[in-house]
């Protein structure tokens, strides 16, 4: 039961930690998670989950900013 309510806890806070961010900071973390796990995926195959998941997240990182400058060139927030 406690760590049910420590997960939930942490789940909110998180969640209720990205309410107040901007539109390229969303797309700047979500691109940065997203690379982070499939990092760990193609790291975790390759014998280094860890190492991938480093490289992924910078890339995811990078790419989610490139995103968003591609949709403000646009004209979309």
């Amino acid at each position: 039961m406690k760590r049910a309510l420590i997960l939930v806890l942490a789940a909110s806070l998180l969640v209720g930690a990205c309410s107040g961010m901007s539109t390229t900071q969303q797309r700047v973390l979500s691109g940065g998670a997203i690379g982070a796990g499939s990092g760990a995926l193609i790291g975790w195959a390759a014998g280094n989950p860890a190492a991938g998941a480093a490289i992924g997240g910078g890339a995811g990182l990078l790419g989610g900013f490139v995103y968003d400058q591609y949709e403000k060139s646009r004209g979309r927030p």
